[in-house]
């Protein structure tokens, strides 16, 4: 069979561009009603899309009251999901930071065993200072957080794996037992960060794991990801760098004794889609001309660790010298430096520089006709960029509907997606295979 592509909705509020919260075309549903995002997972599904993502920010960010940017917690998230839908994986963030490993490998093994094996947990060290605020925590370096995390997974790994598959028995005879205690194991951790006991109180869920999504992209992050990611969420904004990660993270797996295939690597894609590529580049316009400079700069002084970023006039070009330098930051330094070099690159002004990053935070924005969106991800999926993409459409449902029903069509007559699903997991749609058990 020859490769296929892959494709995630990512699903945030009404949508991913910062105007998306009042958009004429926004779904009028509030960010925490829940048929909102049972409609969009449906959509998705019926689509056949491999499955929906959720992100997370464990506090209120500054700019909430103004743009309506909140959610509800994720994971909680994905049980009502679990059962309305069927066949979609179904993805949520969850940190390693500021959350137990006992507790997050309990509550994304049920969200396994209640989908039928659908769960995917997206990896993430916290890097927000206001979130250990709220947690009554101090604040973890970037290189610590790494550490921490790495312990973190080995833990929930291990709990995940501390039953064998065959350990319930359900003998209902009178006589036999629920399941066999010679098949359930103590984990007995004892690191730096965490002594855990273990067993898990669940049995091994239908996935044997749910599937592993990281999304680092320092180099810490990048080892991290080798080790552990079957699904790499990433953010590039020119096809280039998204070949150099795309061939170093699949060397880093190989060095790190893993199938680099085991590695699906997703870049980010915000596609603004019209009926001609003139009526594309005016929704983009359009949407942009209705964010507030205001807005994106706290947000930007937030990405360099509260960094004063007044002084700086909107429409005069920037120099890098205009930032801190990302390494001395203990925010997410990936992120920061795609920024630095885009503006040594392309001497954007802050105003500029803020409509780039309003829609896709990093990630590809492309405006252009439906044909024009599958050109780009057929190259990019066919020139060792991408084994597919996080579609995260601007202004939801408006901006989902012409991928779903124009690209997806057309991806599906080059042979490149699926006309129909094959497996009933998440790991089925990804092609990953099932971890064996310890025993």
């Amino acid at each position: 069979m020859s490769r296929q592509l892959h494709l995630n909705l990512f699903i945030q509020a009404r949508g991913h561009h910062e105007a998306a919260w009042d958009h004429p075309a926004a779904t009028a549903l509030a960010p925490t009603d829940v048929t909102h995002y049972q409609d969009l997972a449906r959509q998705a599904e019926a689509a056949l899309f491999d499955s929906v993502f959720f992100a997370d920010s464990l506090m209120l960010s500054n700019d909430a009251a103004r743009s309506g940017r909140l959610w509800l917690e994720p994971i909680t998230l994905l049980a009502a999901l679990a059962v309305s839908t069927e066949r979609i994986g179904l993805i949520a963030t969850g940190s390693c930071t500021y959350t137990e490993p006992y507790n997050l490998a309990r509550q994304f093994a049920s969200i396994d065993h209640m989908s039928n094996g659908r769960a995917g947990w997206n990896i993430v060290t916290t890097w927000m200072e206001a979130a250990a605020r709220n947690y009554g925590a101090d604040h973890q370096a970037h290189g610590d957080r790494y550490v921490m995390g790495e312990e973190f997974v080995q833990v929930v790994k291990g709990l995940w794996d501390s039953w064998a598959d065959d350990a319930v028995v359900d003998d209902r005879t009178g006589a036999g037992v629920y399941a066999d205690a010679a098949r359930i194991r103590p984990v007995d951790y004892d690191g730096d960060f965490y002594q855990v006991a273990g067993p898990l109180n669940l049995p091994r869920s239908p996935q044997g794991r749910p599937v592993l999504v990281q999304a680092g992209a320092s180099d810490a992050g990048r080892d991290f990801a080798a080790r552990h990611a079957e699904a790499v969420f990433t953010a590039h904004l020119e096809k280039a760098t998204a070949q150099e990660f795309y061939a170093d993270l699949k060397v880093r797996a190989a060095k790190a004794g893993r199938t680099p295939e085991q590695v699906v690597i997703l870049p980010g894609l915000n596609p603004v889609i019209g009926s001609t590529e003139a009526e594309s580049k005016r929704l983009l316009l359009e949407l942009n001309s209705r964010t507030d400079p205001e807005i994106g700069r706290r947000t930007l002084s937030q990405r360099f660790g509260g960094q004063d970023f007044s002084h700086l006039a909107l429409d005069e070009p920037l120099k890098p010298e205009d930032f801190p330098d990302p390494d001395t930051l203990e925010t997410m330094r990936s992120r920061a430096a795609m920024i630095v070099r885009l503006v040594d690159r392309e001497g954007l002004s802050l105003r500029e520089l803020l409509a780039r990053f309003a829609g896709g935070r990093g990630h590809y924005t492309f405006a252009g006709t439906p044909e024009q969106v599958a050109d780009l991800i057929e190259d990019w999926f066919s020139d060792g960029a991408a084994d597919g993409f996080n579609v995260m459409p601007p202004v939801m449902p408006a901006m989902l509907t012409p991928f779903v029903e124009q690209v997806i069509p057309l991806l599906q007559q080059r042979g490149l997606f699926r006309t129909e699903y094959s497996g009933t997991t998440l790991r089925d749609h990804l092609g990953l295979d099932r971890p064996a058990d310890r025993f």
